[in-house]
């Protein structure tokens, strides 16, 4: 059987717009990737003012026009031309010092579209264009235009019809424009960016200047409830400077769409970044929500990379461990500055499900006479002794009844008045932030009056976090304190478990937990940290077992936290337990003294604040 001999494959050029498609797939993904393009072009001339136009998503057209410093007819020209930019003057790759500098873009786009360029400079008296089709370029003409550069694309990836099929529908390449508008207005706010869409769909930016710009600026992108719920944070560190504001742990996010992170000017994604600001809020908030911040890093440009992706969203750090740590400390020191502060969003969830939902009134009806507690043996009496330090007072008409409702209680037998005494006067409310205690509800929350509000308080959560923070003093301060059990206690395990409960032995030991193997499957302790003598050990172990098996790459102060933070929660109140008013105040000026108190060490809030206007409203009073 005859075979035909394969063909000698001949290596030979490419043609030179098939190789201007093939560098399209790399810098022009979709109708995002060129809008960021074009405008970070505008950025580079200087534009004071960017306004986008898309239609269709960006498919059908993208206008992107500026009012920068423009260009003359010859360098437009070259504008269009493979790898001519005039964003290296020095040919250095290792100062970077704009956002683009590739000279791919505007060749790349005209390649799998209809390019139009028309700019003009402040001394021209004309400007000048000239048409890019589908890789086919056209001769440069005077044209009418004002001062800056017009940049139009018609028909995306018309050149390249296989790519059409890729993308997303219009209304989600549209959010995606939008999503790349906010992440350039977050690192240029001096900057006026408008975008127009179909469906009124559009979004607008103005320039912001003077002190206090870049927070209004994060407040128009990231929420007007920003700027209430955030920290500023700036911190410089060996040539590194780090500025921004970090969104208190308490006021989080499902996406990690609402961190932002600007490096020389430039909007980044990067994992390095990422990282360390998980690092950084691992003790505060859940790994499954995400902080709301805006971080912006400032460097000499030889210290980092931003020629190592196509698109230009990932940057390589010379020292990266050097900038997690800056990170790293920078959120944790604005964090700790303010406090047990929380998130006001809590309080306005918390209003919202207490608003009542619209319904028809009930029916007034004659309540049934309660039956006359016997002096002296009332649970409510008794607390109302350990509370008050006397019985509680019969409750009175308030003035100002309706007469149905005077009716209605006129047949109700009141206990006799020798059996109730008058209470002594209520204190005022101290100048605490926490306020002071007044009651708790099913022995797991407090009620704390404060000077114009209430404040409840879930007991459970803020001492477990107040246990954690104790823990954390005492092992930096030289050691945890630690208390000798009389009888060491032996608790028997799953041998893996007890086994690796073994291993790490001298870890734990640091922590204030002394242990060591009993025997197969048996661990024997000695001591426990004093914060924690009295819970049960076993659950102890089970949850530090749980911790050192997550393992991981995280390092061991990072590992050691997780096993103090589970740790805490068995040497905490728990729920259930009542507490005694003096009892009560004590947790709230602790609370008030300790730092991150506005959140346990899961990311839950520890209390809801609650203003006495917001309480009123609820009644219809304002």
């Amino acid at each position: 059987m005859l075979t035909a001999s394969p063909t000698r494959p001949i290596v030979r050029r490419l043609d030179p717009v098939l190789v201007d498609r093939i560098a399209a797939g790399e810098v022009v993904e979709r109708p995002a990737a060129a809008v960021k393009e074009l405008v970070e072009n505008a950025i580079d001339a200087g534009a004071a003012s960017i306004e986008v136009t898309i239609q269709a998503g960006g498919r059908r057209l993208i206008r992107v026009v500026d009012d920068g410093i423009g260009m003359e007819p010859e360098d437009l020209a070259l504008a269009v031309e493979r790898h001519a930019t005039s964003k290296l003057p020095e040919g250095d790759l290792d100062r970077i010092e704009t956002l683009g500098f590739r000279g791919e873009a505007l060749p790349s786009i005209g390649a799998v579209a209809r390019l139009s360029l028309v700019s003009r400079t402040a001394e021209a008296e004309s400007g000048h264009g000239l048409v890019v089709d589908a890789g086919i370029k056209g001769p440069v003409r005077p044209v009418a235009a004002e001062r800056g550069t017009r940049v139009e694309v018609t028909d995306l990836f018309s050149a390249t019809p296989a790519r059409l099929k890729f993308l997303k529908s219009d209304r989600a390449e549209a959010g995606a424009v939008a999503e790349i508008l906010r992440r350039l207005a977050v690192a240029h706010p001096q900057i006026r960016f408008t975008l127009r869409g179909e469906g009124g769909n559009g979004l607008t930016f103005p320039a912001e200047m003077g002190q206090g710009a870049w927070l209004r600026r994060l407040a128009a992108v990231l929420g007007a409830d920003f700027a209430a719920n955030s920290a500023p944070l700036s911190l410089e560190r060996e040539g590194l400077a780090l500025d921004g504001h970090v969104g208190l742990p308490t006021f989080h996010r499902a996406a990690a769409t609402h961190m932002h992170f600007v490096v020389n000017g430039r909007p980044v994604r990067d994992r390095l970044l990422l990282g360390a600001v998980r690092g950084a809020y691992a003790d505060v908030m859940a790994s499954d929500r995400h902080p709301v911040l805006a971080l912006a890093l400032t460097c000499d440009p030889t210290l980092v990379d931003v020629n190592v992706h196509p698109a230009k969203t990932e940057v390589r750090f010379r020292e990266p461990g050097l900038v997690r740590g800056l990170i790293v400390s920078a959120i944790h020191d604005s964090l700790r500055r303010e406090g047990g502060r929380a998130s006001g969003s809590v309080a306005a969830r918390t209003l919202e499900s207490l608003r009542p939902a619209q319904s028809p009134p009930l029916p007034l009806r004659r309540p049934e006479p309660p039956p006359a507690p016997p002096r002296g043996s009332g649970r409510v009496e008794s607390f109302a002794q350990d509370f008050f330090g006397e019985a509680p007072a019969a409750e009175a008409s308030a003035p100002g009844f309706a007469e149905e409702a005077q009716a209605a209680f006129a047949g109700a037998v009141l206990p006799p008045t020798a059996d109730w005494r008058e209470p002594s006067p209520e204190p005022a409310a101290p100048a605490h932030p926490l306020g002071a205690a007044r009651a708790q509800l099913h022995e797991t929350y407090i009620v704390a009056q404060t000077q114009d509000g209430i404040v409840i308080v879930d007991q459970h959560a803020a001492h477990e976090r107040l246990v954690y923070e104790r823990l954390k003093r005492e092992r930096e301060a030289g050691g945890i304190a630690r208390q000798l059990l009389l009888i060491p206690e032996v608790v028997e395990l799953d041998p893996a478990e007890a086994d690796r409960l073994a291993e790490a032995a001298e870890d734990l030991a640091a922590l204030g937990l002394v242990l060591e193997a009993f025997g197969h499957g048996a661990v024997l302790v000695r001591e426990v940290p004093s914060a924690l003598a009295g819970g049960s050990l076993r659950a102890l172990l089970a949850d530090v077992v749980d911790v050192l098996q997550e393992g991981g790459p995280d390092p061991l102060a990072r590992r050691l936290d997780a096993v103090l933070s589970r740790m805490s929660c068995h040497g905490s109140i728990r729920a259930g337990r009542r507490l005694r008013p003096e009892e009560m105040n004590a947790l709230l000026r602790e609370m008030e003294a300790t730092p991150l108190s506005g959140q346990c060490n899961h990311g839950r809030p520890t209390y809801v604040e609650l203003k006495l206007t917001d309480i009123e409203r609820l009644f219809g009073r304002r």
